[in-house]
């Protein structure tokens, strides 16, 4: 499955136009695509006015969402936190380690416009989708 992170969400329903949301726009309807509840409240957070709120929030709602979290996912992504830090790579926000972690543990692709992925992928064998 490939769950799209909110950074590709957020030029999406801003309508920017780059390779990742060309790639979504493709492909929306034809495969599963899915987010994290993580994911979910980064989104809708940044929406201003309740009407778009509401339309993003009904958008986002026909696909597969996954809750995440638990003791078994904040361990694992403790670990590869400290296992990338240890290798002189700071990732800036505990939410990614999060989402990186989640797609590694379950098998899930990543389409995604952040560096603090690219890491993931090279240090952890974090599947990225590539447009």
């Amino acid at each position: 499955m490939i769950v799209v992170d909110s950074t590709v969400w957020i030029d999406y329903f801003s309508n920017s136009d780059n390779l990742q949301t060309n790639w979504l726009d493709l492909v929306l309807g034809r495969q599963t695509i899915a987010l994290t509840d993580m994911i979910l409240c980064e989104v809708l957070q940044g929406i201003r006015y309740d009407a778009r709120f509401s339309e993003v929030r009904q958008e986002l709602s026909r696909l597969f969402a996954f809750d995440t979290g638990g003791q078994n996912l904040a361990i694992a992504t403790a670990r590869n936190y400290r296992f990338l830090r240890q290798r002189g790579y700071t990732v800036r926000k505990t939410i990614d380690c999060y989402i990186a972690t989640f797609c590694i543990s379950g098998g899930h692709s990543l389409l995604h416009r952040d560096r603090d992925f690219d890491v993931f992928e090279r240090h952890l064998g974090l599947e990225v989708v590539h447009p």
